[in-house]
């Protein structure tokens, strides 16, 4: 009996170290199978409090009238598989006629404490059927990325998702992105994961850093060009917009539409074009977007009105030349200027790290999903590079990108420094070499006297 005692004492002893410091690890031994029997044992109770049943049909009452039996009861969604993954549980059931999808989306902060699981996600796999992916641990807490990861052509795995899914930035389906945040919430290091997961791949990357450079010249070798002041930012965006323009004229000179020609081979886009033929996609970063558009005299306006205008070109027409945007700024509105508005309206992507206020999260979700500006606004401090990911297509979730030092992202550039293309357009922006002082080199020290 002792023995059994000792046994049960270090099983919890494990179990409790395990929660802590492993929660993948105790999921999968411990947590799954409890999670699992109490889904089980509670589903017709949990479905039947949180409104999730329908009323017997008619055929069924009369039957049971003729039967002189009791009154059947509501009847519950059928469960058509239950399923463990690594961070929780998947829920798969089958909706009685009647019944909606939003129902099981509405009610998924009532399912979440009745399961006593940590978060529930709802979403329609087809008609009539319904899909709870559901998290038995923060998986945010703690954010670890899968060690293998499939990777594609301009497709990224930045982030964790809530519901314990990778989260990937995939340019061919969402071309360009807005990213909004304020100071110290995570801003810089998902821009930095994205510069280092791209610098892997054959794209061309372009930067324009007013922040004097700071956050994207350490990571000049990976850069085809970089500019670091809003003068150098209009002429680099008009060398773009000339260089989109070329892309253009090769992409009409290869379509060749003819009676003869089959239909795979037309092509509207860089990629349905040969593979010798087909220019570098590129990828323009714009970090601190309302420093290219504040002015302060009539020249600064001239300026600011160019630079818009080649932005809204290249959101509006990059797309088909293989130029794709990544704009990232603490604010994004109407205050800014003209045009900037309908620059944010060609952004298709939205991110949205911790805000200081609820109106820079309507420039990121106001007309989206009213749930995403409440779930920005709500994001902890204490958690940063925690963000709510969404597109125009009213879908969301709650994201965080695991913490890229600058280190290590120079390192990444550095290693993958020979994939960075040549562009004739751009040559004039090709970042230079830094400068290198060695260490231990006595640098002259300038005194008081010798200043004057």
């Amino acid at each position: 009996m002792n023995a059994l005692w000792v046994t049960l004492l270090v099983a919890l002893a494990i179990a409790l170290v395990l929660r802590w410091l492993r929660p993948t690890w105790y999921w999968l031994t411990f947590g799954v199978t409890f999670a699992a029997v109490r889904v089980l044992v509670r589903y017709r109770s949990v479905m039947d409090a949180c409104g999730l049943t329908v009323p017997p049909s008619r055929w069924r009452l009369a039957l049971a009238r003729v039967a002189h039996r009791p009154v059947p009861e509501a009847r519950s969604p059928r469960i058509l598989r239950l399923r463990p993954t690594a961070t929780g549980l998947v829920l798969r059931l089958k909706l009685r006629p009647g019944q909606d999808a939003f129902d099981f989306s509405a009610s998924s902060d009532r399912l979440r404490h009745s399961f006593a699981l940590h978060n529930v996600v709802s979403r329609e796999v087809r008609s009539s059927v319904v899909e709870l992916r559901m998290t038995g641990y923060d998986v945010l807490k703690r954010v670890r990325m899968p060690a293998a990861v499939p990777a594609e052509v301009l497709r990224v795995p930045v982030a964790l998702r809530e519901d314990g899914e990778v989260h990937y930035r995939d340019y061919r389906q969402v071309p360009h992105a807005l990213n909004v945040g304020a100071t110290k919430s995570g801003k810089s290091v998902y821009q930095r994961t994205l510069v280092a997961g791209l610098a892997s791949q054959n794209v061309a990357l372009v930067g324009i850093d007013c922040k004097n450079g700071v956050e994207l010249f350490p990571m000049a070798q990976r850069f085809t060009a970089l500019a670091d002041n809003p003068d150098d930012a209009a002429g680099l965006l008009a060398a773009l917009v000339q260089y989109m323009g070329g892309v253009y004229q090769v992409i009409r000179a290869e379509q060749r539409i003819s009676v003869s020609l089959p239909d795979e081979e037309i092509t509207a886009d860089i990629w349905d074009l040969p593979t010798h033929l087909r220019p570098v996609p590129v990828v323009l970063f714009v970090d601190e977007v309302a420093e290219l558009a504040l002015a302060a005299n009539k020249a600064e306006e001239i300026r600011r009105d160019r630079i818009v205008t080649d932005l809204v070109r290249l959101a509006q027409l990059g797309r088909a030349a293989g130029i794709h945007l990544e704009v990232c700024g603490q604010r994004f509105g109407s205050e800014l200027g003209k045009g900037i508005t309908m620059l944010r309206a060609q952004l298709t992507g939205r991110t949205a790290h911790r805000v200081n206020d609820e109106t820079s999260a309507n420039m990121a979700f106001g007309d989206i999903s009213p749930d995403a500006v409440l779930a920005a606004v709500q994001i902890d401090k204490e958690r940063p590079g925690t963000a709510v990911a969404g597109d125009s297509s009213g879908g969301w979730s709650r994201i965080r990108a695991p913490h890229t030092t600058l280190r290590q992202a120079v390192d990444t550039c550095n290693a993958h420094a020979y994939r960075t293309p040549e562009i004739t357009e751009l040559d004039s922006f090709r970042p230079a070499p830094p400068v290198r002082v060695l260490v231990g080199e006595v640098q002259p020290k300038t005194t008081a006297a010798s200043a004057f």
